[in-house]
């Protein structure tokens, strides 16, 4: 038996049900699915291109750098929905620095790690030969690596000591801290100081910029850099080239590496593991480098 002021509706002899209360909770649940099924949709799609909110920092090595930009956009291009890669410079000391106090996940090293770097782990991407380079009208095309020594050192100062055409030479080094710097310190001066009136510039691209503009000058950059605006040597009679950097024949190797925390967040990670895939090595490997591939 059913009281009379009951909420459950009564029937009308036609048969459609009158209750007030029962006709809101039917337009109510209509409109929740309305609401769910729209939300559905939205939330299954995403427009092409987007990225999520977060995004990784990579910095560091300046002669990392370039490569790293082209992994990037390699990156993005592949996979659009993920997490940008933001590719900043500042040197291989700066990277580590970034990576320790938390303003980078990647650090880039074109250098093996310094102490303090040493809680980090590093994960090498490839191999880079330092080129020594000259203006392409210099007769020079072969020096030694005493002779590199003595000319950074400011002990030859003209090239009609070593063959040339004349002129004093003009030595362009790189900055302290620079990876690019610390490979051609260990490589080549050891524990010779390079000269201070040596014209410092703080890239690679701004070495051979100089190089480019000047027949008298003399630098070093990475060889993947080097282009018809300037000429690598011979360093003791060994052509600097990637088959001969394979061999091992060419001496001025260095490595380039990702530094990072021990424990890396998935994002960074699947980056890192974009660049050591197939594709990202080959990618180095045509730009000049030289990988495991």
């Amino acid at each position: 038996m059913v009281a009379a002021n009951d909420s459950v509706p009564t029937v009308t002899p036609a048969g459609k049900l009158s209750g007030r209360r029962h006709r809101f909770g039917l337009a109510a649940l209509a409109l929740v699915l309305i609401v769910v099924t729209f939300g559905i949709v939205l939330g299954g799609r995403r427009p092409r291109g987007r990225t999520s909110s977060l995004s990784i920092t990579v910095a560091g090595s300046t002669s990392v750098q370039p490569f790293a930009e082209m992994l990037a956009e390699e990156y993005a291009k592949q996979y659009p929905n993920r997490p940008a890669v933001n590719v900043q410079g500042g040197g291989s000391s700066a990277g580590g620095r970034a990576v320790l106090n938390g303003a980078a996940q990647i650090g880039m090293l074109s250098r093996q790690p310094a102490e303090a770097e040493k809680e980090l782990t590093d994960i090498p991407i490839a191999h880079d030969a330092l080129a020594v380079v000259v203006h392409p009208q210099n007769p020079i095309s072969s020096l030694s690596s005493g002779q590199i020594r003595a000319i950074f050192a400011g002990t030859v100062s003209h090239w009609s000591a070593l063959g040339g055409t004349g002129g004093r030479i003009h030595v362009v080094s790189r900055e302290e801290g620079s990876g690019t710097r610390t490979a051609f310190d260990d490589l080549i001066m050891g524990s010779t100081d390079v000269a201070a009136r040596a014209i410092v510039q703080d890239s690679n691209g701004a070495v051979r910029e100089t190089i480019a503009q000047d027949r008298n000058a003399i630098g070093y950059i990475s060889l993947g850099l080097v282009d018809n605006r300037v000429t690598a040597v011979e360093v003791d009679n060994v052509k600097p080239t990637l088959a001969n950097c394979r061999t091992g024949e060419y001496a001025l190797i260095r490595p380039f590496l990702f530094l990072t925390r021990q424990k890396l967040d998935p994002a960074s990670q699947a980056f890192i593991d974009f660049v050591l895939s197939d594709h990202g090595q080959n990618l180095l490997a045509e730009e000049g480098l030289v990988t495991g591939k």
